[in-house]
């Protein structure tokens, strides 16, 4: 049976690297109809959207994407495009494993770390809602919480005080937990942990909490345990080994899955998935490296392994488990590799960012 999958393309390096992770794809055998689409700064300059809507309407159609990096303006520009098709398609689970593969340099080589982190990804402070200074609104916003019977106040006035609210709901918690519990039956995964807050932000954090621990009853057959988000970094970086399944809010488990692909030799090892009721989105962890566009030179590892991701959403298990396993096994070697997974970053005997999947594609072909 053929699927239907979106792939965007993406800006700065994404084409080149949803090339790579598309050939490989393909080479799995799996019957995949691509419908390609255009996101980021480059259809922008064209369009003057940075999302065109035919992008949008081609994943509500086939309910599944491949999503190459795209740039994210720091400070200015337009709002980023992973948290837009998020919040618009629902997609409140962002599932990004952390996993050791050999002839990746890292800090742990001899510690076994294979983590998942599963982020909350439609609440908390991504959700957006922020108030600018010096606008009349946040004047009158900041004036309303100091008016209330609380113990804290904000101290400084609205022409010079952004305000971003965090909100945490009942509904939005339960269904996060129980996608981190559910994962973990169905992947033979023996523990999760959630990370909050809650000792500071008791009316949010603690609420994430409280709600996380009445879930957990539902699954006596996995351990359960808490930890305040700041220890538990500390806790990673001195026994990763002790943790199996995180489940966090939005702005902890953007922070921890970038430390925990840290643990396992960076980004670009990194694969991502962001599922929903109605379709999920695959994508790289790392962003788009426009200052290598067009020089065949980044790793294609981070979306190859997010399309082995997509492979078994697709129930493909099979062909998602052979696609890892030539990931890992040209890894291994170290023959036809990108200059990060060099020993040396100068080494000359580094291959690009499609000499790297063609090798990936011959294994799987072998």
């Amino acid at each position: 049976m053929a699927h239907e999958v979106t792939l965007i393309t993406g800006d700065g390096t994404g084409p080149e690297l949803a090339e790579a992770a598309r050939k490989c794809v393909d080479a799995t055998g799996v019957s995949i109809q691509w419908d390609v689409q255009e996101a980021g700064v480059d259809v922008m300059e064209r369009t003057g959207t940075p999302i065109p809507d035919t992008t949008l309407e081609s994943v509500r159609r086939t309910k599944c994407a491949l999503k190459a990096p795209i740039t994210t303006p720091v400070g200015t520009g337009f709002r980023s495009i992973n948290v837009y098709l998020r919040q618009e398609l629902g997609l409140f689970a962002c599932i990004r494993p952390c996993k050791q593969y050999r002839g990746v340099r890292s800090f742990f080589s001899d510690i076994p770390v294979d983590l998942v982190i599963v982020r909350e990804n439609t609440e908390d402070l991504y959700a957006g809602v922020e108030f600018e200074a010096g606008k009349e609104e946040t004047g009158k916003l900041i004036e309303f919480i100091n008016s209330l019977p609380a113990d804290r106040k904000i101290k400084t006035g609205g022409a010079e005080t952004g305000v971003s609210i965090k909100p945490i709901s009942i509904s939005g918690t339960q269904r996060i937990v129980r996608c981190a519990f559910d994962y973990a039956r169905q992947n033979g995964r023996k523990k999760v942990t959630a990370v909050h807050k809650a000792n500071i932000m008791k009316y949010s954090d603690g609420l994430y909490l409280k709600t996380a621990t009445e879930v957990a009853r539902e699954y006596p057959d996995i351990e359960f345990e808490e930890r305040i988000v700041d220890n538990m970094c500390m806790q990673l970086v001195q026994k990763p080994e002790l943790y199996d399944i995180l489940v966090l809010p939005n702005l902890y488990g953007d922070i921890i899955s970038d430390l925990g692909a840290g643990l396992v030799g960076g980004l670009g090892v990194a694969p991502g998935a962001n599922i929903g009721p109605n379709g999920a989105v695959f994508e790289a962890t790392h962003g788009s490296a426009p200052k290598y566009k067009g020089q065949n030179k980044v790793n294609p590892t981070a979306l190859i392994l997010s399309a082995k991701l997509m492979l078994e959403y697709l129930n493909e298990k099979d062909a998602a488990a052979r696609l890892e396993k030539a990931v890992a096994d040209v890894i291994a070697e170290g023959k036809d590799v990108t200059y990060d997974l060099k020993p040396h970053r100068d080494d000359p005997s580094a291959v690009g960012t499609q000499e790297m999947a063609a090798a990936i594609c011959r294994k799987l072909q072998a």
